[in-house]
């Protein structure tokens, strides 16, 4: 067989099913190899941005690697943006990108760069592979690379002649390795500092299920606060789990958040800092006094050690847990809220909230925590249009459930290729674009960093109008169905009617100001 086929067939025995592909001349081979592995699903995507956080939100929602593969170094570099938010969510991903032949690369084409470079800036793991023979085996090595714990980006530059030639095999099958444990001795020293002046910070899997039950035991049992990282790459949420509030995202909401605290301890999460340095404050969150411990790291099973955590310390106590409340719909007046009260009056059960609707996103939290348990899915590494490039790979892996994307407006045209795809493969996702006509969460910053200056050249370069961006239409050019919303009354009925439909669908509802 040859180098390509190789490689399909060793991703789809290492449990890597799907593959979101913008292919271009040197991943040709990869392409035909297709048809001689019908196991491998390959999923056109027209941006590469939108192949990477669609691989994101595939092993977001089932803990495996999905592939992509990308063209030479200026597909990879389209494909950045999405592959740092992946390393920031810890997921494992595969990443293949092609290169050109190994005779080719000495004349310096126009497509030439440094791959390998590139790839390091968001890769745990990166590797050439030289020969044709070795391509079976660097394969394997790329998925134990990307399943390692937590997960990483791994990515395997496949020049085009080591994919044409023949004389490769197969690499053999390896088992991804367990989370190391956290020793008895570091849950037991943790036991002492637990009370009301302390926070236990969650982040990782202790924002699954499993995870938030027994740090609400712990909590229950010691009255020490619950808080969550403020940008999880998965949390499970909704009547009759633990409601945990998130840190905010803007720095003074998260110092008042853990002002008087006087030991944090972090579970599956680092230490917060600020997103940016803001002139004349510390970019460090932690108050001055404040001793951090470590219960376990984000390379640790996180579960385990809560649970060991609460039998210590809380083996009686009775978890809180949220109950069942529902916003009543509201009428009038599309705002922020009546946004936010529509989508936890008629979330439906099991649903996936992929959540980048950014400053439009302050009311969602408190409307949706009663609703029917879900799981929310956010902007891990602060690059803006993961939304839709997420929503896409979530409903790929697990089309039994309705998949939610709360997307802002800005941020929608980073990646609104993401709908083609959703068309093309018939996705159940419903988009809500909060659309506000700004970047209004640069409108914040700009007073934030002090550079505010009411100008008008200054406004334009925050405002999406002149001429406005019709959602509609660019929607519909891709053939996902679209309506638009101006009242409350009209987001209600029309996400109603959406959740009822399988397939795409998606809503530009026009938010006041």
């Amino acid at each position: 067989m040859n180098g390509a086929q190789a490689v399909i067939r060793t991703l789809v025995a290492g449990g890597v099913e799907v593959c979101f592909a913008n292919p271009g001349t040197s991943e040709m081979h990869f392409v035909a190899a297709l048809d001689d592995v019908p196991e491998m699903r390959a999923v056109l995507t027209l941006f590469e941005g939108v192949a990477t956080g669609a691989a994101d939100g595939y092993a977001r929602m089932t803990g495996r690697p999905a592939a992509t593969l990308l063209h030479l170094g200026p597909g990879l570099g389209n494909g950045l943006a999405n592959l740092h938010n992946a390393r920031r969510a810890r997921v494992p991903l595969v990443n293949v990108v092609g290169d050109h032949a190994l005779g080719h690369k000495r004349l310096d084409a126009p497509l030439e760069s440094d791959i390998d470079a590139v790839a390091g800036t968001v890769s745990g793991w990166v590797r050439r592979s030289l020969t044709t023979g070795d391509v079976g085996a660097d394969t394997t090595d790329a998925i134990a690379a990307a399943r390692g714990w937590p997960g990483q980006v791994a990515t395997l530059v496949l020049p085009a002649d080591v994919s044409w030639s023949e004389g490769a095999a197969v690499g053999p099958v390896r088992h991804a390795r367990p989370a190391p444990r956290v020793p008895d001795d570091g849950i037991e020293g943790l036991a002492d500092v637990l009370g009301p002046s302390t926070v236990l910070f969650l982040g990782g899997t202790a924002l699954q299920e499993a995870g938030l039950r027994a740090a609400a035991k712990v909590a229950a049992g010691t009255g020490t606060r619950l808080l969550a990282e403020t940008f999880p790459a998965r949390m499970q949420r909704g009547a009759g789990l633990p409601d945990v509030l998130k840190l905010p995202y803007p720095p003074d909401g998260a110092r008042k958040q853990l002002d008087g605290v006087e030991h944090l301890v972090l579970a599956g999460a680092v230490e917060p800092v600020a997103f940016f340095g803001y002139p004349g404050t510390d970019g460090r969150l932690v108050p001055e006094g404040c001793t951090v411990h470590v219960l376990a790291t984000p390379a640790e099973e996180v579960v385990a050690a809560l649970q060991a955590l609460a039998d210590r310390v809380a083996a009686d106590a009775t978890p809180q847990v949220a109950e069942v409340r529902r916003p009543e719909l509201p009428t009038g007046r599309l705002d922020l809220r009546a946004f936010a009260e529509v989508v936890g009056a008629l979330l439906p059960e099991r649903a996936v909230v992929v959540d980048e609707a950014v400053t439009s996103g302050y009311f969602l939290p408190g409307a949706t925590v009663g609703a029917p348990g879900h799981d929310w899915l956010t902007l891990t590494g602060g690059a803006i249009g993961q939304g839709l490039p997420v929503a896409t790979g979530a409903a790929v892996a697990d089309p039994s459930r309705p998949v939610i994307a709360l997307q802002a407006d800005g941020s929608a045209m980073y990646t609104i290729q993401a709908l083609w795809t959703q068309a093309r493969e018939q996705l159940d996702v419903t988009t809500v674009v909060c659309d506000n006509g700004a970047y209004a969460i640069l409108a914040a910053e700009l007073e934030n960093v002090g550079a505010a200056s009411g100008g008008e050249r200054a406004g334009r370069l925050l405002d999406l109008g002149g001429p406005a961006l019709d959602f509609v239409a660019l929607a519909t050019g891709m053939g996902v169905p679209a309506t638009r919303a101006t009242t409350a009354e009209e987001l209600a009925a029309q996400f109603r009617a959406a959740l009822a439909e399988p397939g795409p669908h998606l809503i530009d509802a026009v938010l006041q100001r």
